[in-house]
Order: C-alpha cells, then structure tokens, then sequence
C-alpha cells in the first residue's frame, strides 16, 4: 500500500501510516476497525491514532522480532563488541540491523563527546557537561534494552532528533 499523505510504502492492511501517522480512511479498513475497537475508544466516523514517526515496530513481522530478541539485545549491552556480534550472528533479521543502527548511533555520539572532551579537556565545563550527558546516553541504552525486551523498535529519544545521524 501507499500512503495517500506522504506517497511512503506502508504494510498492506495497514490503518494507518507508519511514516506520517495518517489515518487511512478506506471504508473496508474503517468499518473493521470499527468493530474491533472497544466502545470506550470509539469517536464516531473517524478514528484519531497517534503513530510516533521514531516507532517502527509495525515495519517488522513478530517471527522476525520473537526469534532475534536476543541478539536485538546485545548492541546496547556490549557496545563496540554487541554491535559485531549482533551483525555476525543474526545477518537475515531486519529487527537485529534496526537494533544494531540504533546502538551504533548511541556509540557514534559517546565517542564524538569523548573526543570532544578530550580536545578541550584543560576547561571545566566540557569535562563535566561531557560526563552528564554520557549518563544521559547510559540511560538511553538501558531505555532501549528494555524495549527491546518488549519488543519494541523505537529510535532513542534524544538521539533520533539529531540530524547528522540520519
């Protein structure tokens, strides 16, 4: 399918577009959706979803996510070394590589503020403004780990909004 919106290529039998969040106001998909939605969720003749563009979970099958969890996993708990890992072991899974992208733009981030620090280590602020935001990518990770847990392919938040890494 095509999104009428934004012309991107969604799933077919698709609700809604996974790249602008448009709701696709096919008759066929709305009266089903309609039927499957509780009462309580139900706004009349059209449905309002909100799709994060940085959520990509419906882009990748359930097989696919339930058979490489694991090795979804090891990027952000081995870095470097995950990374390789996670490439080597699991080469056919589209979820693994989403995983492996995501933690390789983390690694990329931590080692340009390690840089960063190095070069003007002799301020104090650097150092210091270097040291909380590697906390801040710490928590990113362990944020992603457990999405990752629940299946879920998320971009990490503050990462994803940075333009060079896209």
């Amino acid at each position: 399918m095509i999104c009428p919106k934004c012309g991107a290529q969604i799933p077919d039998g698709s609700n809604f577009c996974t790249s602008c969040g448009n709701y696709l106001t096919d008759n066929a998909q709305q009266s089903n959706q309609q039927n499957v939605m509780p009462n309580n969720m139900n706004m009349g003749a059209q449905q309002m979803y909100y799709v994060s563009p940085t959520d990509h979970t419906a882009e990748f099958t359930a097989k696919d996510i339930s058979d490489n969890k694991v090795m979804a996993m090891i990027p952000y708990l081995l870095g470097v070394f995950g990374i390789i890992i996670a490439l080597l072991a699991s080469r056919e899974s589209a979820y693994t590589y989403f995983h492996v992208r995501q933690a390789l733009k983390l690694t990329v981030v931590n080692t340009l503020l390690m840089i960063c620090s190095l070069v003007l280590g002799w301020t104090l602020i650097v150092p210091i403004a270097v040291v909380i935001c590697a906390v801040i990518i710490f928590v990113l990770k362990i944020i992603a780990f457990f999405q990752v847990c629940s299946g879920k392919a998320k971009e990490p938040a503050i990462i994803s909004s940075l333009g060079f890494l896209k």
